[in-house]
């Protein structure tokens, strides 16, 4: 359910994230018939990883050996981390992100 709520926040918050130039990704260790039926049932409108290995997750230090914690990574134009969000309350938290990515906006400007 929370993850359900988490996508379905950033789903329909899709064109405030557009607004901002922001890319929205979605990782999970699920495999992709599981990762195909979610975005189909509920409409998701932006990609999520396949991480069966838990390459993704291991590399950003989020795989806590039964699973994945569920974080928020702002990545900056240069590929860097610019901000983490951990232990993720699933509702409302795009609106978090946005107001985030509000702050840093002007810094980012091209």
């Amino acid at each position: 359910p929370g993850c359900t709520k988490e996508a379905c926040g950033f789903r329909d918050a899709k064109k405030e994230f557009e607004k901002r130039d922001a890319i929205v990704l979605g990782v999970s260790p699920d495999g992709l018939d599981s990762h195909k039926k979610f975005v189909s049932k509920y409409s998701l409108n932006f990609p999520l990883i396949v991480d069966p290995e838990h390459q993704v997750a291991e590399a950003f230090q989020v795989w806590n050996g039964k699973g994945v914690s569920r974080v928020t990574f702002i990545i900056d134009p240069e590929g860097k981390v610019a901000k983490f969000f951990p232990n993720v309350k699933a509702d409302g938290h795009f609106q978090e992100v946005l107001t985030y990515l509000d702050t840093i906006r002007e810094d980012w400007a091209m």
